[in-house]
């Protein structure tokens, strides 16, 4: 990460957009260096990829919960525990009614 000060940056900024009496743009200007806007979408795109990182990894789990809820229902029914195939069917469509499929 860089050493950007964020809050100092963004005070500048808005005394900058106030057009303040008295405020001298040149600080504003001073701040907001190449290097200073390259730093910042720098960490925009580090951020970027892990919040993409994170949605994959939760789809992921998300997928698998449903894969061992499944499977859990599956052999509930299969190992005798009822034998009532329909009570099976609406508990997998209530269950995906629940899911929003």
């Amino acid at each position: 990460m860089s050493n950007i000060d964020k809050q100092e940056l963004r005070e500048a900024a808005e005394r900058a957009e106030s057009d303040s009496w008295g405020y001298d743009r040149d600080e504003f200007n001073e701040a907001l260096t190449p290097s200073t806007v390259l730093a910042l979408l720098d960490e925009l795109e580090t951020a970027e990829k892990r919040i993409a990182e994170l949605e994959a990894k939760l789809d992921s789990a998300d997928k698998l919960q449903d894969s061992a809820f499944r499977h859990g229902l599956q052999h509930g029914f299969s190992l005798g525990q009822t034998d009532n195939q329909a009570g099976f069917e609406e508990c997998l469509s209530a269950y995906g009614t629940g899911k929003g499929e």
